[in-house]
């Protein structure tokens, strides 16, 4: 009995301090809902990615790399220096960051409310040819790979991206190893209607069929 007693009390401790932090970290996330919104679903108009059920250390990654100016300084990414500027303001510390990333990662995941146009099966092909590999066969990310999910992206969101990577706005730190990985790769995707296709590939991944 006793030894279901402590058991019993161990879970109540465990749960009460993973609450705790849930609470901690919902507090830490209320100055990004104005952007990403209430439930992390993202703002196209805003140009907010959605980031609801993303990887925590994925989305943990990409708040060091704002705060450590390895993201968003590019003088051609003014979206990405308003997101710089807010993550080194707005996020006290490391643990914050922490914090923020495991909350994201509780959200529920994304659906994008409208598919993107595009030649379905061109975009399969292209898609598991360039990039299922390292995002998963329906992009539902690797975080081993520490490849991100794709599906509940906005494809105005996943173009820039694209287009900064391809450009060098992005991963070109050498310290953010899977952003100089996504850099070469890139360069390799030969035309624009073939990003279009494979968006519209990633946007059909996660819905009712």
């Amino acid at each position: 009995m006793r030894a279901i007693a402590f058991t019993f009390g161990t879970l109540l401790l465990t749960y009460g301090a993973c609450s705790f932090a849930s609470n901690e970290g919902d507090k830490l996330f209320a100055p990004c809902v104005a952007c990403h919104g209430s439930k992390g679903e993202g703002n196209a108009t805003l140009n907010a990615p959605a980031i609801a059920g993303q990887d925590a250390a994925y989305v943990e990654r990409q708040l060091r790399n704002f705060r450590n100016r390895r993201r968003g300084v590019d003088k051609s990414d003014a979206i990405g220096a308003q997101m710089q500027a807010s993550a080194t303001a707005m996020i006290a510390d490391d643990a914050a960051v922490t914090k923020i990333a495991s909350y994201v990662a509780s959200l529920p995941k994304t659906i994008n409310a409208k598919s993107a146009a595009g030649d379905l099966r061109n975009g399969n092909n292209q898609y598991q040819g360039k990039c299922g590999a390292c995002h998963g066969v329906t992009a539902e990310g690797n975080p081993t790979l520490k490849a991100p999910r794709l599906t509940g992206l906005d494809a105005s969101y996943m173009k820039r991206q694209f287009a900064h990577f391809r450009d060098g706005v992005r991963g070109t730190d050498p310290q953010d190893t899977p952003g100089r990985q996504m850099a070469m790769m890139a360069k390799t995707l030969p035309n624009e209607r073939d990003l279009d296709d494979i968006i519209a590939f990633i946007h059909r991944q996660g819905r009712p069929k």
